[in-house]
């Protein structure tokens, strides 16, 4: 038995929390990108929204925003084939679905399935293999919802801790799940995934929420604490400060990537599978930093 106090209470508890699950106001991410191509020692686009065999793209719609990343697979470059071109291809497709509206907010993997295919119907065979990640903020509910195949992916950090992550996903060390058309004569010979496979979650968002979504570039040179470290440079959401803080991160890990005596989280992982490896991991590093705020036109 419960007083008509302790009653009241719990009644007041339980429409607060109506009340907070009802919010009216719309959510939007603003987000910058920043990177370096690992041939290059300037934070430059080498062409679209692209560095080195990395690409990404930003887009919008009428219930959602959208981003993604993608890491070209670099061994093609053994056997004549452009690497950026199949990652650049992918998320421009991507991009172009979102601002047709040919999506459902709730289903990034739905993205993911349907540019995949596009390329794969083209006339001119685009050859190569990439990972990927898809991150999908639908306004209205103000969830997040995910898709990432391979070794790119998420944080969702919330008063200066991870509360969400994406699961990587590695067939065995260093070769992570991808998307892949290989020419005929390799069929069979090439790890090639089902986009399908891709690793999906959905949760609630909080306006002030950052979201960083990036390539393997940044994962395997920044630890977690190092990336929280640069995070609480982020003073507010606009544009600029998300910028600046983008630019600090994809610095940082590009200079500890070319550290001969640091030990990586990539190296980490390698003595973890029976490897001698020390210092960073070149790589191509795309950073998207992204916050959560209220929708304004």
């Amino acid at each position: 038995m419960i007083s008509v106090l302790s009653y009241g209470r719990l009644v007041a508890r339980a429409v607060l929390g109506g009340l907070a699950q009802t919010d009216g106001r719309d959510y939007s991410l603003v987000t910058a990108s920043c990177g370096f191509g690992k041939d290059f020692r300037k934070g430059i686009l080498k062409k679209g929204m692209c560095y080195g065999d990395d690409a990404c793209f930003i887009a919008k719609h009428r219930t959602a925003d959208v981003l993604g990343v993608a890491d070209g697979v670099g061994g093609w470059r053994d056997y004549g084939v452009d690497p950026s071109q199949f990652s650049l291809t992918l998320m421009r497709t991507c991009e172009r679905l979102v601002r047709e509206g040919r999506f459902t907010p709730c289903n990034p993997v739905g993205i993911l399935t349907t540019s995949y295919y596009e390329l794969l119907q083209n006339k001119a065979p685009l050859l190569g293999s990439s990972t990927a990640c898809i991150v999908v903020l639908d306004r209205r509910s103000h969830r997040l919802h995910t898709a990432n195949l391979g070794d790119s992916g998420f944080l969702v950090v919330r008063g200066g801790e991870v509360v969400h992550r994406s699961d990587e996903q590695q067939h065995y060390f260093n070769t992570p799940f991808q998307l892949s058309i290989p020419p005929p004569e390799a069929e069979g010979a090439v790890l090639r995934d089902s986009p399908e496979a891709a690793d999906r979650s959905s949760f609630d968002v909080e306006l002030g929420d950052i979201i960083l979504t990036a390539t393997d570039g940044l994962f395997d040179n920044m630890p977690d604490y190092m990336i929280l470290q640069e995070l609480k440079k982020l003073k507010n959401s606009n544009y600029e400060s998300i910028q600046q803080t983008a630019r600090s991160i994809a610095e940082q890990a590009h200079e500890l990537a070319y550290d001969p005596n640091y030990m990586s989280p990539f190296a980490q992982f390698a003595c973890d599978n029976g490897l001698n490896v020390r210092g960073g991991k070149p790589d191509d590093i795309t950073v998207l930093l992204s916050i959560v705020a209220e929708y304004t036109d």
